[in-house]
């Protein structure tokens, strides 16, 4: 609750642009897990806006293992795996710098 919705799309990723926008996870063992999940169907991506929107949407989120998600937080109720936990967000401020510019050009975000 609170946030303001600045920026929303519907997109399909290609695997090149999903390994793009999680290289920070290449080395992961989940990485090619993760990246075939973002492209295999529809993606809703958004930019969200409050006060401490960062801590707000990771708290909703739940932790990115399913399985240690709290009871009613998204990766809870709809993740499966560490690799396909439903939702991502951005972990700092320095993150969204580049994650959204990544599907959002300047002139799309209210």
């Amino acid at each position: 609750e609170g946030f303001k919705v600045v920026g929303l799309k519907k997109l399909y990723l290609s695997k090149v642009e999903a390994e793009g926008f999680y290289y920070v996870h290449k080395a992961r063992p989940f990485f090619g897990e993760l990246t075939d999940f973002m492209c295999s169907g529809p993606c809703i991506v958004m930019v969200l806006e409050a006060a401490d929107a960062i801590k707000k949407w990771r708290d909703l989120m739940g932790a990115t293992n399913p399985a240690q998600a709290d009871p009613g937080t998204l990766r809870k109720e709809f993740g499966s795996s560490i690799g396909e936990n439903a939702t991502h967000g951005s972990d700092a401020p320095e993150t969204a710098a580049f994650e959204i510019p990544y599907f959002f050009a300047g002139l799309e975000l209210l």
